[in-house]
């Protein structure tokens, strides 16, 4: 969605999602290595990001933008030699007004 205020073009970030991503066909049960791998993908795109214990948040201009970022992630881990990929992917896309993270723990905080 694009902001065309005072001649200039601003992106809103309108899509929030939750990205987790679980590794499977490794030779070990710890996949701390492969996750860190898949949250280098996410810091490298630029957008901002929020790391908790079971998903990571992403801040998106679109659905779209998701889409590549989820291809960059398992291109990265199927590079580490990771077999199979589950990803799990909960989306808030509100179109209505802008929102952050911030701002939706500040709404239940």
């Amino acid at each position: 969605m694009l902001n065309k205020g005072l001649g200039l073009l601003v992106y809103l970030m309108a899509v929030i999602v939750e990205i987790a991503v679980d590794p499977i066909g490794t030779s070990s049960t710890s996949v701390g290595d492969l996750i860190r791998v898949a949250i280098d993908v996410i810091r490298r795109s630029g957008y901002r990001i929020e790391i908790g214990p079971m998903g990571t948040s992403v801040e998106l201009p679109s659905v779209e933008a998701l889409g590549k970022l989820l291809q960059d992630i398992h291109d990265a881990l199927y590079s580490a030699g990771v077999k199979r990929i589950v990803t799990t992917v909960r989306i808030d896309d509100r179109r209505d007004k802008q929102i952050t993270m911030e701002y939706k723990v500040r709404r239940v905080s």
